[in-house]
C-alpha cells in the first residue's frame, strides 16, 4: 500500500462495536428443535457468497425465539461476513430480507463511519482476505475469532474518495456481469442445439430402425464383489467417478496390482471402444473407453458390448445420452436417496436404430462435431470466467491499495 494512507481498525469505524460487530449466538443458545418450517429467516454460512445473499435452503425461527437472540440480528443494509469455512471472510450487504438472525459462523457488521458498499468491497479484496487467513485457526475447519474481525484493517479516504472508488467498481463490475452472461447465453445455446439434435434424432423411429431392448442388442460385463484394494501404481481402474456425460475423466486417478488383474476381470475383458454406463451415483453418466491399454472396472459401471456389425458403439454412447433413453431409464431406477438401476432392469429398455451402419455412423459424426464444439464454447467459457475473476481481484487490489 502507497504510504501515507490512512487505515483503521474496522471496529472504530461503530458507533459502538460490541453491538455493531457480533457474531451468532453459542450452539447452546441456538439449537436444531428451535428451527422452524416459517418465521425469522435464520442466515447459514451457505448462504452467505461474495457480495451475495443467497436464499436458499433456509431455516427460520419463532419470532419469540428471535426477540429472545435479537443482539445476534441483522436488517436490510448490514453487512454478514463468514468467520469460518472456505473461503473466510466472503462478505455481502443484506438487501434481500428485512430482518433475521445469524449462526454462530457469522459475523454481522453495522459500521455508520464508512460508505457500506465500499466497505463490503474492502472486506471482499485481495488485501483483506490475506490477512484473515494470516490469522486463522484450525487446520480442518479454518475460522477466525470475531476479535480478528474487529480488528481488520481497513483503508480509510474520504468520503468522496470512498463514492469514487464504489462508481468505478460498480460500473466495472456491471462490464463484467454482463461479459459473464453474454459468454453464458453462447454455451446454453450450443448446449441447446446439441441436446436438441440428439432429441430429435433419438426420437425418431420407423421401417428403416431397428426396434429392439438394451439386453437383446447389447452384451453386457460387470464386476461384482468386493473392488481389489486400490494401489498407488499399477493397472488403472475405472470407477463411476470417472464416467462423465459422454468422456471418461482422469481424475480421481487410482489402480490396483497387476496381480489381482486376471482374478478381477473374470467376467470378460473390455475393448476400445466400448460403452460404459454407470448403475448408480450417479445413474446413468456414459462414456466410451478411449484407450486399448489395459484397465480395470469397480462396482456401478456396466460395460456395454454391442455386437459392431450392427451397432456402432460410438452411436450408442450418444443414443444412451439422449434424452428420451434417459428418460426411460430413470422411470425404472430405483432407491429414493441414491437411485439407481439393476442389469435385469436396464436390459429390458426399449431402444431403437438406424439398420444402416453407415447412416449410424453419420449421425455419430454430426453429434461428434456438434459435441466438440459444445465443449470448446465451455472451456472457452471456463477460461473466460477464469479471466473475468482474476480482474475482479486485480480492480479490488488497486482500490485497496491506493492504485485506482
Amino acid at each position: 500500500m502507497k504510504e501515507g494512507l490512512p487505515v483503521k481498525p474496522l471496529q472504530s469505524l461503530c458507533n459502538d462495536f460490541k453491538q455493531d460487530i457480533v457474531d451468532g449466538p453459542f450452539g447452546s443458545e441456538l439449537k436444531r428443535k428451535d428451527y422452524t418450517a416459517q418465521g425469522v429467516p435464520v442466515l447459514k454460512i451457505q448462504n452467505v457468497k461474495a457480495f451475495g445473499i443467497e436464499l436458499k435452503k433456509m431455516d427460520y425461527v419463532s419470532p419469540n425465539k428471535f426477540r429472545e437472540l435479537r443482539r445476534h440480528s441483522y436488517r436490510r443494509g448490514d453487512i454478514v461476513l463468514t468467520k469460518l469455512g472456505s473461503p473466510l471472510g466472503a462478505s455481502a450487504i443484506v438487501e434481500n430480507s428485512e430482518e433475521g438472525l445469524i449462526v454462530a459462523d457469522l459475523v454481522r457488521i453495522r459500521a455508520q463511519l464508512i460508505n457500506t458498499k465500499y466497505l463490503c468491497y474492502h472486506l471482499n479484496s485481495q488485501r483483506t482476505n490475506d490477512f484473515i487467513n494470516s490469522m486463522q485457526k484450525g487446520t480442518t475447519r479454518p475460522r477466525v475469532t470475531l476479535s480478528v474481525v474487529r480488528d481488520l484493517p481497513i483503508f480509510v479516504p474520504s468520503s468522496a474518495e470512498q463514492e469514487r472508488i464504489v462508481g468505478t467498481l460498480d460500473q466495472a463490475f456491471e462490464g463484467i456481469a454482463i461479459a459473464r452472461a453474454n459468454a453464458e447465453k453462447k454455451l446454453q445455446h450450443a448446449r441447446a442445439l446439441f441436446e436438441s439434435y440428439l432429441y430429435s434424432i433419438f426420437s425418431m423411429s420407423g421401417s428403416e430402425w431397428t426396434n429392439t431392448t438394451i439386453g437383446e442388442a447389447i452384451r453386457f460385463i460387470d464386476y461384482r464383489g468386493k473392488t481389489p484394494e486400490k494401489t498407488s501404481s499399477g493397472v488403472r481402474l475405472i470407477t463411476a467417478k470417472n464416467v462423465k456425460m459422454g468422456y471418461v475423466q482422469e481424475t480421481p486417478m487410482e489402480f490396483i496390482a497387476p496381480a489381482n488383474y486376471r482374478g478381477w476381470m473374470t467376467r470378460g475383458i473390455p475393448r476400445k471402444g466400448d460403452v460404459l454406463f454407470t448403475t448408480e451415483a450417479p445413474l446413468a453418466n456414459v462414456a466410451q473407453l478411449d484407450t486399448d491399454e489395459k484397465v480395470a472396472f469397480a462396482q456401478r459401471i456396466i460395460v456395454m458390448q454391442p455386437e459392431r456389425t450392427e451397432l456402432d458403439p460410438t452411436f450408442l454412447k450418444y443414443l444412451l445420452l439422449s434424452g428420451p433413453i434417459q428418460q426411460r431409464i430413470r422411470g425404472k431406477g430405483t432407491g429414493a436417496t441414491v437411485q439407481g438401476i439393476k442389469a435385469s432392469l436396464l436390459k429390458l429398455i426399449e431402444i431403437s436404430f438406424p439398420k444402416s451402419l453407415a447412416l449410424q455412423r453419420q449421425i455419430a459424426t454430426k453429434l461428434d462435431q456438434l459435441n466438440e464444439e459444445t465443449q470448446r464454447l465451455a472451456s472457452s467459457y471456463r477460461r473466460k470466467l477464469v479471466a473475468l475473476e482474476e480482474l475482479k481481484k486485480s480492480l479490488l487490489h488497486q482500490a485497496f491499495t491506493g492504485n485506482l
